[in-house]
């Protein structure tokens, strides 16, 4: 079975096309996303070819990615669709398209956002979350888009001070930019700071995303994020590997509830300003996260030590909870708790796998 043709992801992407937004702003439109065949750009992309499918919302959607065949692969569905374009594009690198093209949104996905890649390649880490956005604020100013929207990190607000429980938009805490592991957060907290500087210099309408730690049925199988080797451990059989204490305690989010967060962004949120999205409910330590993934699966969960490649990747912060009150102004709310989600990324995975 095809990921889209399962019964729960199909649910997903209707609960998503669903939802009471301004819809009709995508009428018509052009967005470019790049990171498209990524875990949430898959699944915002399924959710635009729904509603071009089945709602004639008549939404073009110009898909970023570096591997074509991986492309064709997550989106033969509609891949030969006149709405759907793929192209081949290292977003490190200047963008050039058709001087007759019309781009109307802008979403920047692209990024290294597991500890693998952190450590084996920070440089590329550093390049596609500075340079990549530079280069997509330059098509934005180009093609005189009518916003540009950055998918940003929980992890720009760094260690959390002891002096809050909740992560509010303008909180900053401590990060250690002299080391390897900076590189990530730095380079998003930069971005942030170019997209304000290209709204203030060149006029472009810009807003910026928060996303906690996301999972979901569209991760990617090299993703090295503790959820994610929890998950795909807990499918093959094996013991849930904890590679410390487990006393991290952070904001997760399913990755179905992360897409409508970000159209709830695009089409709502005011210029210039940051959303978090999050949901207190998915707010879990990492030792009961991994708990709760070896209940589900009927397998146990194991101590060992993490290699000095995986030690240099990881998140030295202890405490990174979000408050989204910001974003539910616009109605935005989870609609997955922490093992609604986990249970139906388990049960859609393992269907795929059989």
């Amino acid at each position: 079975m095809k990921l889209f043709e399962h019964p729960l992801y199909k649910e997903d992407i209707q609960r998503i096309a669903n939802l009471h937004l301004p819809w009709d702003k995508l009428n018509n439109k052009s967005i470019l996303i790049s990171g498209a065949s990524g875990m949430i750009g898959s699944l915002l992309s399924d959710v635009l070819a729904y509603k071009d499918d089945k709602e004639q919302l008549n939404c073009r959607i110009i898909a970023l990615g570096r591997n074509e065949q991986r492309a064709h692969d997550r989106f033969a569905r509609y891949y030969e669709k006149p709405y759907f374009q793929f192209i081949s594009h290292d977003i490190s690198n200047p963008l050039v398209l058709e001087e007759t093209e019309n781009i109307s949104y802008v979403i920047h996905l692209a990024s290294n956002t597991h500890p693998k890649a952190y450590a084996t390649d920070p440089i590329g880490t550093i390049t596609t979350n500075i340079l990549g956005t530079k280069n997509l604020l330059d098509i934005a100013v180009k093609y005189d888009a009518e916003r540009f929207l950055l998918a940003s990190s929980n992890e720009i607000y760094g260690e959390n001070r002891g002096d809050t429980e909740l992560f509010s938009e303008n909180y900053c805490g401590y990060i250690d930019c002299n080391t390897v592991r900076a590189g990530y957060p730095e380079s998003k907290r930069c971005s942030e700071a170019l997209c304000q500087a290209y709204k203030a210099q060149k006029g472009v309408n810009v807003v910026i995303a928060r996303l906690t730690r996301s999972y979901g049925p569209s991760l990617l199988s090299s993703d090295t994020k503790a959820m994610s080797q929890f998950i795909h451990n807990a499918l093959k059989g094996e013991d849930i590997v904890l590679k410390s204490a487990g006393t991290q305690y952070y904001s997760y989010t399913y990755a179905a509830d992360a897409v409508s967060g970000l159209l709830t962004v695009l089409l709502c949120g005011e210029n210039g300003d940051a959303y978090n999205v999050s949901d207190i409910a998915s707010d879990i330590t990492l030792k009961e996260l991994a708990k709760t993934i070896a209940d589900a699966t009927s397998t146990k969960v194991v101590f060992d030590l993490p290699d000095s490649v995986e030690s240099i990747g990881f998140s030295k912060a202890t405490k990174a909870r979000l408050d989204s009150a910001k974003l539910q102004k616009f109605g935005w709310k989870a609609q997955y708790t922490i093992s609604d989600g986990i249970k139906r990324t388990l049960e859609i995975l393992k269907s795929l796998t059989d």
